[in-house]
């Protein structure tokens, strides 16, 4: 058996901020290297960030990626840690083909590459492009067909990534085949509720497959609407979980691996193989080192602590916000704060995410107000120590109402588009970024307004429907409970009856079903795409389907205009799930009058 200890750099990258991500790559592998570890990988789009969309197919960003790799090469033996293998991934791009209709311009590559003394000895291309959910590859990159496989102190190492693994075939049969004694996946994998046990036993099956012990490095942080847990993993040939990164935080996972050394020259070239997947790979053999360091004292396998279900979904709202504001220079946030469920978790989800001193509220009573919406608004800024402004709309909504006569629906959501304006001007005067405080069942129904309660620049509950809003107040309580803290939301705005309050007496269940009634059939509807006749199969009432599949289907505009919020599910209303505005189809061939 031959030691190699490895560190799995969990880092954060921005995308287009191609040198600020090259000095984490310098800062990280500098720790690696004081860490003692022989070999250092970093994300899926280490250099450009991920995903960078249609900065793919601008020839000045690919110019610049490929800059970039070659400076940082040369920057880590500059900085004397040359000697330290380095896996990084960036966009790369083929120039032996010619342009043809369908290929994305200029042949864009989602690579990796193998940096060593200050040079680019290795590049591998990802093989499978995800086309489905977010991703949306086929538009931007072309596959590989290159498989380079290096020697490092007697250990044959090989490099995919991300949807390389997802898939069967490909380059883990080849890898099978070639014999490595290690794979190293780098990712950019965004999180999704439950998707760590998906991994871990993605990862654990794909090692049995490769015959080879598993390195996974995935990135950390938010990218608009997406986040990315980290969550980094290694496992061994067997399939066994031998160390685990932290969840939502950067970390430098360092563990020391015990893997058959290869016996015999090496035969360094290339050769063609045949992949399980039908396609030819070509394996390129290099030397790094072909001697085993010196023997050592290995250290303990580190294993962070894995999040309960709700402190996830949590953890990824509070690291998408903090992300898209820090990362999109707002040094501040407002919202509209009502005393309600909605804002009160959106206020405190902004807290946890950038400090009570960042985080404005502002009370917007109108004339059908009740009085505890106030007091618990109130009582929630002064738990919380964040920013309390109060602004009474209802001589604005009056002084409106003396010029343009407006009645029922229409004279309610004036009362919102207010509040929105109000907002907003604020946002301009000070430059805060607006959170808009809309849930996930209410956007699916259309059950906000349009230049009102809808309005804003990030939207942190976006993809939670209404039971979990409550289920996460009440953890987030509970946490507060078991530190010894104030619980940070009202106890009142948690078991009120929901309302928008714009007419007297109102309650959400004056137009919508109960929301434990309701959420189960959007979930069926919306993240499982069941059609009318197979959600009345599963159990839902008849009539509440046709209702809820209208609501839904109608909203769609409403939804185009909706800001960006973290994804948490499976499918979010955004990069998702993606239908048409103008549609009469309603679920069957015969849909309801």
């Amino acid at each position: 058996m031959a030691q190699l200890r490895i560190a799995l750099a969990q880092v954060n990258p921005t995308v287009g901020d191609l040198a600020g991500n090259a000095d984490l790559v310098v800062e990280w592998t500098g720790r690696a290297a004081a860490e003692g570890a022989h070999l250092v990988a970093f994300p899926e789009m280490m250099l450009t960030g991920y995903p960078i969309e249609d900065l793919a197919l601008r020839k000045s960003f690919v110019d610049a990626s490929l800059e970039t790799l070659g400076n940082t090469a040369r920057r880590l033996a500059g900085e004397g840690l040359g000697e330290l293998p380095v896996i990084v991934g960036y966009l790369d791009r083929r120039s032996d083909i010619e342009p043809q209709v369908g290929m994305p311009a200029g042949a864009p590559q989602n690579a990796a590459a193998l940096v060593h003394r200050g040079r680019v000895l290795a590049r591998y291309a990802k093989h499978h492009l995800p086309n489905y959910g977010v991703f949306d590859e086929y538009r931007y990159f072309v596959p590989g067909d290159r498989l380079p496989i290096f020697r490092l102190h007697g250990i044959d190492v090989a490099t995919v990534i991300c949807e390389d693994l997802w898939q069967e075939g490909g380059p883990v049969s080849v890898i099978r085949e070639a014999g490595a004694q290690l794979m190293v996946v780098i990712n950019g994998s965004p999180y999704e509720r439950n998707k760590d046990d998906v991994r871990l036993e993605l990862a654990a099956r794909q090692a049995q497959e490769a015959g080879a012990a598993l390195a996974y490095v995935n990135m950390v942080g938010g990218q608009d609407e997406l986040v990315f847990d980290g969550d980094s993993l290694i496992v061994d040939a067997a399939g066994e979980l031998i160390a685990r990164g932290e969840q939502f935080a950067e970390d430098l996972l360092v563990a020391d691996l015990d893997l058959t050394r290869v016996e015999g020259l090496l035969a360094v070239g290339e050769a063609p193989v045949d992949a399980a997947d039908g396609t030819t790979m070509t394996v390129e053999r290099l030397l790094i080192s072909d001697d085993p360091p010196p023997p050592y004292q290995q250290e303990p396998r580190p294993y962070a602590q894995r999040l309960d279900d709700l402190e996830e979904v949590y953890a990824a709202l509070v690291t998408g916000t903090r992300d898209y504001a820090r990362k999109n220079g707002f040094e501040s946030v407002i919202l509209a704060l009502s005393g309600g469920i909605d804002s009160s978790l959106t206020a405190t989800v902004a807290t946890d995410a950038l400090g009570p001193k960042r985080v404005h509220a502002v009370l917007l009573p109108s004339h059908y107000s009740s009085e505890h919406s106030v007091t618990d608004a109130e009582d929630l800024v002064k738990r919380q120590g964040i920013h309390g402004r109060t602004v009474p709309i209802a001589g604005i909504v009056d002084a409106f109402g003396e010029e343009i006569d407006l009645h029922g629906v229409a004279a309610e959501n004036l009362q919102a588009r207010v509040r929105g304006m109000i907002i907003m001007s604020l946002s301009n005067e000070h430059g805060h970024l607006v959170l808009t405080t809309g849930n996930k069942s209410e956007l699916a129904t259309g059950y906000s307004t349009l230049y009102g309660d809808s309005a804003g620049g990030f939207a942190p509950i976006k993809d939670v429907l209404k039971t979990t809003v409550w289920q996460l107040a009440r953890w987030r309580n509970a946490q507060a409970d078991a530190r010894g803290e104030t619980p940070p939301i009202p106890e009142n705005s948690i078991t009120k009856p929901p309302s928008a309050e714009l007419r007297p007496g109102q309650l959400d269940t004056d137009s919508l079903p109960a929301y434990d009634v309701l959420d189960p059939l959007l979930d069926d509807y919306v993240e499982r795409d069941m059609g009318r006749d197979a959600l009345v199969a599963a159990g839902h009432d008849p009539a509440l389907v046709d209702r809820v599949i209208r609501l839904v289907d109608a909203a769609e505009y409403k939804r185009r205009q909706y800001p960006p919020g973290p994804k948490i599910t499976p499918k979010n209303f955004g990069r998702d799930r993606r239908l048409p505005i103008t549609s009469r189809w309603r679920g069957s061939v015969t849909p309801p009058r």
